[in-house]
Formats: C-alpha cells, sequence, structure tokens
C-alpha cells in the first residue's frame, strides 16, 4: 500500500454556536479541495431568523412530497447538517458524491474523537443579536426526534 493510498487524518471541526449555512458552505469548499472533515455537536449548530419562520420552513421541508416517493428530508441534526453540505456540493456529479463521502458529521463527540483538538470556523459564528438564534437541537425535537 502506497502512501497516497492511505486514508488522510480527518479535521475534526465543533460547530457549537456556528451558523448551520455558512458553516455548511465552509465545509463543502474544503471537501471540495480534497479534506476529510468530521463534524462534531452537530445538534449545536444555529439557525439564525425568526423562531416562527425557521420553524415553518422546516416543518414544510419535512412535510413535502410522499412518504413513499420522497422527497426524503431529515429529522435528526446530524442528518439536517449533513443534507445541508450536500446541497452546496455538485452531489450529482462524480466530483461531489467523492467529496461529500468525505463527510462524517455526528451528534455530540462520540469516543473515537474524545480527546481530538476540535477546530471552529469563526466566519460561521453566529452574530449577537436581540433575538436568540434556535438551534438544530430545538428544531429536531419539534420535527419529532428523540435526541
Amino acid at each position: 500500500m502506497s502512501s497516497a493510498d492511505a486514508a488522510p487524518t480527518p479535521t475534526v471541526i465543533d460547530v457549537t454556536g456556528l451558523v448551520v449555512g455558512r458553516a455548511a458552505s465552509l465545509i463543502a469548499q474544503r471537501l471540495l479541495r480534497g479534506e476529510t472533515i468530521v463534524v462534531l455537536n452537530a445538534e449545536k449548530a444555529v439557525v439564525t431568523g425568526s423562531r416562527a419562520q425557521v420553524l415553518a420552513h422546516y416543518t414544510a421541508e419535512r412535510a413535502r412530497g410522499s412518504k413513499r416517493t420522497g422527497p426524503h428530508y431529515p429529522r435528526y441534526p446530524d442528518r439536517i447538517f449533513r443534507r445541508t453540505v450536500r446541497g452546496m456540493l455538485p452531489h450529482l456529479k462524480t466530483r461531489g458524491k467523492v467529496a461529500f463521502a468525505r463527510l462524517e458529521v455526528h451528534i455530540g463527540v462520540p469516543p473515537t474523537y474524545q480527546g481530538a483538538s476540535a477546530e471552529t470556523l469563526a466566519p460561521a459564528k453566529a452574530r449577537p443579536s436581540t433575538r436568540p438564534p434556535i438551534t438544530l437541537e430545538a428544531i429536531t425535537r419539534l420535527l419529532g426526534a428523540h435526541v
């Protein structure tokens, strides 16, 4: 086995307090450049906007289509985050599929990455505002997930 075939060490990113869309776009760019990325604490990522609008958006996405034919929208925070990143990749092309396969998203911190030093994405931090952002955990609880 050559050194080119060896799996690269993944970049560990903690998304606690980061805006979902901003973090997803930065992660998508890095995936397309060939990085392997592990995302921790997906349930603590935030969505900005008014609470009513955010919840209306996610419930409408979940209710769209049929149960049999789709589109199937996820209910759990790690899967919602993966789906958001997928939307920022050319996921129907080989390049996007290969990049998306290098993404790992977790709820909380699994034992494998317990001691790993996780970086954060400064441009994706939620800015202070008069209305607090809603976390993916709160959204998914309202969608019926047991997080």
